[in-house]
């Protein structure tokens, strides 16, 4: 689903609200997750998952073109574990 999707999926089910109030909503709910992650917080949102921040070594690589050694720094990316009934509904499905 596209964020665009989700504006659109959430205007119709509250269309009281109009598009661009929908956009503010998403708007606001991504920003204070990215926020909270900036800080090295977690997010959790009970049923769907959890946002967390991982650091990451620096280590040697390599160049998959040439093979050449390369070295990747040290950093801190996303990580996201998912929740229980968002990982049964999805078992579930299959």
């Amino acid at each position: 689903m596209l964020r665009s999707e989700l504006i659109d999926k959430l205007h119709e089910e509250n269309p009281h609200l109009t598009r661009r109030d929908m956009e503010r909503v998403v708007a606001v709910v991504l920003e204070s997750i990215t926020q909270t992650l900036e800080r090295g917080a977690r997010v959790e949102l009970r049923g769907f998952g959890a946002f967390s921040v991982r650091h990451r070594k620096a280590r040697p690589g390599r160049n998959p073109r040439t093979g050449e050694p390369v070295a990747v720094p040290e950093k801190h990316v996303p990580f996201f574990r998912t929740g229980k009934d968002l990982r049964e509904k999805i078992d579930f499905s299959s």
